[in-house]
Parts: structure tokens; sequence; C-alpha cells
């Protein structure tokens, strides 16, 4: 087709050799050797069916026609720097949005948000929570972090972070507080457990850690998401299944009890980056986050 645009890596290889007037120093503004350069014109020259540079002594020069193309290609590659440019400072000036639970938000997230800002004030940090199933590839999101299981998807850039390690907890407040501290861990075969929709699967891992058969556990009163599960535990309304993270600081200040520890199940903790919009800041935050969870114990 007459108006069909010829190949932009040949064009690109053109406007460097034409702006510099030398195929060698266009090759190493290119990172490409100096006869990739030399086939890029060739294929240009064929595709227009005009010869674009003539040798003069050991260099080149532009013909009339490599001198049209030169203007053209030149005002148009200078403008898509520009504009390049341009996004890329938007995007480093722009917020970065962190999906979260609105569990761990609460509870783990948000007690160290002054810190992480002190540290690592670039980030301009913006958090969006998340009450039902997270979607990493949302759009507008630049990381997740939330418990998940491996494999891993293709398409995600994954920073494993911590294992997850859930426990039964109660408060003090529990009615039968003192002798369920006392007690092994079948004995809560005997009670109506809390439990939550979104984690279905935390009651059978606990107890299959404790060897004990699910079947041997009675849930009671469940509750759609794992913030007011945790509230409710605390309230001493019954004995709560939860990971250790988030009830990390809750044992650390008396208003949660684990008699029995906590068991490592399948998931991890761990910051899921979208591979298509991969940003140093996640590294960073990856980073802080792990010295966090290190430095937590």
């Amino acid at each position: 087709m007459a108006n069909e645009l010829p190949p932009l890596n040949a064009l690109r290889a053109f406007e460097a050799a034409a702006r510099l007037l030398s195929i060698s120093q266009a090759a190493a503004e290119l990172h490409v050797t100096h006869g990739a350069v030399s086939r890029q014109i060739r294929q240009l020259e064929e595709h227009l069916g005009v010869r674009l540079f003539d040798k003069e002594g050991r260099g080149v020069k532009l013909t009339d026609a490599g001198l049209r193309l030169r203007d053209a290609s030149g005002e148009a590659f200078e403008r898509l720097r520009g504009v390049c440019g341009e996004l890329r400072q938007g995007r480093a000036d722009a917020p970065f949005v962190l999906g979260c639970p609105g569990s761990l938000l609460a509870r783990w997230f948000i007690p160290r948000l002054d810190r992480l800002n002190r540290a690592l004030p670039e980030l301009r940090l913006q958090l969006s929570a998340s009450e039902g199933d997270l979607d990493p590839r949302r759009a507008g999101l630049d990381a997740t972090l939330w418990f998940a299981e491996p494999p891993w998807p293709a398409d995600m850039q994954v920073y494993e972070l911590a294992a997850e390690r859930i426990g039964a907890v109660l408060s003090p407040r529990h009615p039968r507080a003192a002798a369920l501290q006392q007690a092994p861990a079948r004995a809560l075969g005997g009670e109506a457990l809390l439990h939550t929709a979104s984690r279905p699967q935390a009651w059978p891992q606990w107890a299959q850690g404790h060897g004990l058969a699910p079947g041997e556990l009675r849930l009671g009163q469940g509750f759609e998401h794992l913030y007011y599960l945790l509230e409710a535990a605390v309230a001493g309304l019954g004995v709560a299944i939860a990971p250790q993270l988030l009830v990390a600081d809750d044992l650390a200040a008396g208003r949660l009890l684990a008699p029995w520890g906590f068991v490592e199940t399948p998931a991890r903790l761990a910051l899921w980056v979208p591979a298509r919009s991969l940003d140093q800041r996640a590294e960073r935050l990856a980073q802080w986050l792990r010295e966090e969870l290190a430095a937590a114990g």
C-alpha cells in the first residue's frame, strides 16, 4: 500500500544515523552493531525505492530524499521522546495504589503505616481496601498484598513475604477462658467455634495441624469477613481462628490469647504486581515489608 509505514526499527535506525551523520555513532546510541544499522537503512531504502545516504569520504551524507525523511522522522521521534518522558515522569509522581483485604489493612498494615511513610516517602501510598474477593488484576491497582496459595500465575510478579500461620484465639473475657487455657486442643470440640465465610478451610487446616479430624469441631456463629470475626473474639463471644499476623498486636496487648499456638498453612503473604506494569516502587515496598515482618519475629 502506498501509505504503508516502513518498519519502525528501520526508521529508528535511519533517524539516529541521519541526526548524527554517522552509522557507527547511531549503532552506539542504539546499542546494536554497525552492520545492524546498515542493514536497517538498506531495508528502508528498498521499502521506499530511493537512496537516503551517499558515501562521502569515510562517512555518509544525506541525499535530498534523506534530508526530507530526516526532517519528518526527527520531528516525530523527538515528539515521541518528549511524550514518553512526560508519561514516565507522571507515573513517578503518581501515588502507588495498594489493594489489601480490610482485615489485614486494619489489624496489621495501618498500625505500621506511619513507619512505612517515613521509610518510603516517595511511594505516596494510596490504600484500596476490599471486603470481598480481591482481584490483583483490577485496573487502577499497582500491587495487591494478600494471603494466597501457590502456584503463582505467569502474568504476575509475586514477592513472597512470609508463610501464613493460623491459630485459635479467644479473649480473656471469654466465660471459659481460664479453663480452656489449661485444656488440650481437643477441648475445642465442645465449643461452638466462630468462623468466617471468607476462610472456610481455616478450621479444618488448624484441626489437621493438631492431629484432630475436622469433624470433631463444631461451628457456631459465622461472619462474612475476618475483621468482624476477630472483633467478636475480642468481645469474648467465642473462640475464633485467625492468621497469627493479624492478631499479633492483640496477643501482645493481652486482648487475645492463643493457648494452642499456630500451625503453618500452604498460603503465603505475598505482594502481587501485574507483570505488564512493573514498578520499581513495588520492589522497595516488598523489601520494607520483609524487613518489618522479620523484625516482628
